[in-house]
């Protein structure tokens, strides 16, 4: 079986208030002229197709048409949902689109239903909410990797012999993360350790943006376009895989154009205007941060007189100490549950918060988190929201 593994479409998603439906058509342009031009059999998409749950209609559009033309490619394709789709809204009409060729894995039900392709069966597993779908996997924990067994196990009970690929949207150990994802459990907790997966000839992972390959059967394909300017490194691809009904795998990489470029800059507006060096990132989106001792008037008009577009402009006047941040820079790093023990340390006079607070200050931002996902019907598998709505 040939197929193209990707994930992380965040369909809908603005870049700096950027909108990015266009670079996104022209990506998804190309993934379908790779499926035809690579006789691809199978296109696997890893969860988050969607960048919220309740999507903009153009963004429907968008996928409505993909899917099409995938299809009309002589591809099938295998979609699961990830934390930031609405499984109900994804899922919709999934029964009717099966004989059409298309596969969406959006409730805990859809777990060890496979497809076959080829003689390899594919295994789609929607992203799993530890505290709201635990009990109805039976995991022994509430946690990622107690639900990622448990589903896992689901798959093994019902599989009949032959090659397996599994998809699933989770942190596996080892996985490099950058900003542009959401934390999927406070501290950091939702690491999978690789060998939850054993067995599988192949685990196409959805979740963080940069590919990235954990063993030699579990990747991350990555997101197909950059997010934030932390992935200005990233060489954004989608993966090529040959899975032959011996199990025996081969994985390549085909590249995703780059519609326009990511570029850091820093240091003073002359320099900067000035520079030889910076040539390159006339066509680039730009973060630029000034060190000019003093903030230069007009300071983002005459910059975009050299870099047209430049989209975001911090000021870190060099040589200065303990210089004013607005809330927005002194948070820009840290998660939430760093903010709230940084709020007790502030209104404590810099008494931080113990071990039993910080643990007790992390189960309400999971408590909010889960919370949130719930009312908002985001990344809660469809049967587990049911569960816990009784």
């Amino acid at each position: 079986m040939r197929a193209l593994h990707t994930s992380d479409w965040h369909l809908g998603r603005a870049f700096k208030n950027v909108g990015m439906l266009g670079v996104q058509a022209r990506a998804l342009d190309q993934l379908v002229e790779v499926v035809r031009s690579e006789r691809i059999e199978a296109v696997l998409v890893s969860g988050d197709v969607y960048d919220r749950a309740v999507p903009a209609p153009d963004a429907v559009s968008l996928l409505s048409q993909t899917l099409e033309r995938l299809v009309d490619a002589g591809a099938r394709v295998v979609v699961s949902s990830g934390n930031h789709d609405s499984a109900t809204r994804l899922g919709f009409a999934s029964a009717l689109l099966r004989p059409a060729g298309v596969h969406l894995a959006t409730a805990l039900d859809d777990i060890g239903r496979g497809v076959e392709i080829s003689g390899v069966t594919i295994y789609p597993i929607p992203y799993l909410e530890p505290t709201v779908c635990a009990d109805h996997l039976g995991a022994t924990e509430r946690t990622h990797a107690a639900v990622m067994r448990a589903a896992i196990a689901r798959v093994r009970s019902r599989h009949r012999g032959g090659p397996y690929a599994v998809l699933a949207h989770a942190v596996v150990t080892g996985g490099q993360g950058c900003e542009s994802e959401r934390e999927l459990a406070a501290g950091g907790l939702s690491a999978i350790p690789a060998r939850v997966f054993a067995g599988a000839a192949y685990v196409a992972m959805g979740h963080l943006h940069g590919p990235q390959q954990l063993t030699p059967r579990v990747n991350y394909s990555g997101s197909p376009w950059a997010m934030s300017f932390g992935e200005a490194t990233h060489s954004k691809s989608w993966t090529l895989v040959d899975i032959s009904t011996s199990g025996e795998v081969r994985v390549a990489r085909a590249p995703v154009p780059v519609d326009r470029p990511l570029a850091r800059l820093r240091g003073r507006l002359a320099d900067l205007l000035a520079d030889p060096r910076h040539t390159a990132a006339e066509a680039a989106w730009c973060s630029v941060v000034l060190t000019d001792p003093v903030r230069p008037l007009g300071a983002m008009d005459r910059l975009r007189a050299r870099f047209p577009h430049a989209i975001e402009l911090t000021f870190e006047p060099a040589g200065s100490v303990g210089a004013p941040m607005t809330y927005a820079r002194r948070v820009q790093d840290r998660t939430p549950l760093d903010v709230c023990c940084d709020f007790v340390s502030h209104v404590r006079g810099g008494a931080g918060a113990d071990a039993a607070e910080r643990e007790l200050l992390s189960s309400a931002v999971e408590a909010a988190r889960r919370d949130r996902a719930v009312r908002e019907d985001e990344g809660v598998a469809a049967g587990a929201r049911t569960a816990e709505a009784s």
